[in-house]
């Protein structure tokens, strides 16, 4: 097994290749305007740094979101493309489990939250680094305050209203590392992980617009 793993859900550009028993290289870089630009080179990257070429790949692992519209397509859409070159299976795993998992929070509940812009976040309950209860969300912290309380909170998110989660832990972002390793656990013990379709949760900001004229000739 060589699973190549991917993430563009967050502000981090995240790559990772990962055995099937450890993480062989990875990548990660912040920067939310560059997702498009930075992908493919921290791809070329960690494959240069273990030794090997693009054909050794036998998986794709993609985070699926909840993101941006603009940023997460980046992902998904290379994800794609890989599988389809190298006519291998693509993953899906939600983001904001592999932030959970990166944490390793134990002893108890607790909450995942990235930053979904617009003041709101995109968030989860979990019960441990590898169960999610409750569906991935988006709204406003203020708004889930009675939901979160007295709980620690994982991700981006989190750190951005401290009023909402004063109980704020690393990581702010979601590695790739991470993508990788949950999936291939989750591999190995049979379970089905997600189809590589992108989770929003909410409309793209370009909308068509109010009393738009089709202009075509008769």
């Amino acid at each position: 097994m060589l699973l190549l793993a991917l993430d563009t859900a967050t502000p981090a550009v995240t790559v990772a290749l990962h055995d099937g028993s450890s993480v062989v290289a990875a990548s990660s870089q912040v920067d939310a305007r560059r997702h498009g630009e930075l992908l493919l080179p921290a791809v070329d990257r960690v494959l240069a740094e273990a030794g090997l070429g693009l054909d050794a790949v036998t998986g794709i692992v993609v985070g699926v979101g909840p993101g941006p519209y603009t940023g997460l397509r980046v992902g998904l859409m290379t994800a794609d493309t890989f599988g389809l070159a190298l006519g291998v299976p693509v993953h899906g795993v939600c983001t904001l489990d592999g932030l959970a998992y990166e944490s390793g929070v134990e002893g108890g509940p607790f909450v995942v939250a990235t930053d979904a812009r617009r003041k709101e976040v995109y968030w989860a309950r979990y019960a441990d680094p590898r169960t999610r209860l409750t569906e991935a969300a988006v709204d406003r912290p203020a708004d889930i305050a009675d939901e979160v309380a007295g709980l620690p909170a994982v991700g981006a998110g989190a750190v951005l209203f401290p009023e909402t989660f004063p109980d704020a832990r690393a990581p702010e972002h979601v590695s790739a590392a991470s993508l990788a390793s949950l999936a291939a656990e989750k591999l190995a013990a049979g379970e089905e992980l997600l189809a590589p379709r992108p989770l929003y949760l909410r409309r793209p900001d370009a909308q068509v617009p109010k009393n738009y004229k089709v202009v075509t000739p008769k």
